[in-house]
């Protein structure tokens, strides 16, 4: 998991083009989402977390977003 604070500031594109970030979260409610997530591009910076996996955020102890990945939210 990456915390977005303490990453440079173009970092985290670096690190999604390279296919280390393929999620992000917010770790005070213990969410993630798909990057592309509206509800996860209002998120304070102080609160996002990256993920390389779905199985890694699930390992973390989050649940999938209802608005982007209703799916896995409902199961």
């Amino acid at each position: 998991m990456f915390h977005h604070i303490e990453l440079e500031k173009r970092k985290p594109k670096l690190l999604i083009d390279k296919g280390e970030i393929v999620l992000g979260g917010n770790k005070q409610l213990k969410i993630y989402e798909r990057l592309d997530c509206k509800s996860g591009k209002r998120m304070k910076k102080e609160n996002r977390v990256f993920f390389k996996s779905e199985k890694k955020a699930i390992a973390d102890g989050y649940r999938p977003c209802g608005h982007c990945m209703k799916t896995g939210y409902n199961e």
